[in-house]
């Protein structure tokens, strides 16, 4: 097994990584480095206490150069990447500001201002807990959409059978039930050549299937925005939003099926004339900030 550096030069990187942090990265109040195995395992602190996994070092007996692997949300694991010199190993400093450059620090969109979303059908792609909710909450909020624009899957459930899940219903009528009143609410938007946002998790290509079709019947451009964020944040949030009828499990298995079939590639060979990533709480952004980098016309 290979062996780890010396203590004395396990410190020193913590110091130099610190005080790099301190002085580059105010999204993070530290960073943490574990040693095993011949590798450093790199997390970003952020204010809150939560602790985000950025990248891997490998100790290749040189203190100024390290091999680098970047962590993977959604495989929660490290894989071999290049640093923006184009080289697999570099210093310390260059892997974590390539790391927290993808993960903590929000891109705002090309160009002098926020990117348009034109009129036509909205779909946001994500698991549960991501933040498409607090998203659409920010949009109305700062008047880029009125509340009559959202359809939301969960609001059409709470409405037809109440906020406490029952063991009662048929789930498959039930879901039935709510689509055929959220593909109405959709037709009677588009049909009056109205913005339409389809609030529900939408990670697989059936269930975009079904919505674009709608779309295309009324001939709306259809944008998808995507939320991405790391398994770990979704879990956090999970928790923190104490809703009985999503489990950890469930998340953890919309998560997957993100991974797996909504990527941005995929999303615009199913017919999506525009794909967006929606930045969050892994990239330092709150949903009024996320909200900001779009504009409705």
């Amino acid at each position: 097994m290979p062996k780890n550096p010396p203590e004395s030069m396990q410190h020193h990187l913590r110091r130099r990584l610190d005080a790099h942090t301190a002085e580059h990265w105010p999204q993070l109040i530290r960073v943490h480095v574990r040693f095993r195995a011949g590798f450093a395992y790199v997390e970003g602190e952020l204010k809150d206490g939560e602790r985000l996994p950025l990248c891997r070092l490998h100790f290749t007996g040189d203190p100024h150069t390290w091999g680098f692997a970047l962590y993977e949300g959604s495989s929660g694991s490290y894989r071999e990447n290049i640093l923006p010199s184009g080289l697999p190993a570099g210093s310390a400093e260059e892997a974590l500001d390539c790391a927290v450059d993808r993960y903590l620090n929000p891109h705002p969109p090309s160009g002098s201002g926020p990117t348009p979303v034109p009129a036509g059908l909205v779909l946001l792609v994500g698991p549960p807990a991501s933040g498409k909710t607090s998203f659409v909450r920010a949009l109305i909020a700062h008047g880029q959409i009125d509340e009559d624009a959202v359809v939301s899957s969960d609001e059409i459930r709470a409405e037809l059978f109440g906020t406490s899940p029952t063991t009662d219903a048929d789930p498959d009528a039930a879901d039935g039930r709510i689509f055929e009143e959220r593909d109405r609410r959709i037709v009677a938007r588009l049909a009056a050549g109205h913005t339409t946002v389809a609030e529900s998790t939408n990670v697989t290509p059936q269930a975009r299937a079904r919505l674009i079709a709608l779309a295309r019947r009324f001939n709306a451009p259809v944008t998808m925005l995507r939320f991405t964020p790391d398994l770990g944040v979704l879990l956090h949030q999970q928790a923190a939003r104490g809703r009985a009828d999503i489990t950890a499990a469930d998340v953890r298995a919309y998560a997957a099926l993100m991974a797996r079939h909504a990527g941005a590639d995929q999303l615009r060979a199913e017919g999506a004339d525009a794909v967006h990533d929606v930045p969050g709480r892994p990239q330092g952004a709150t949903p009024a900030e996320a909200a900001a980098h779009f504009s409705f016309i």
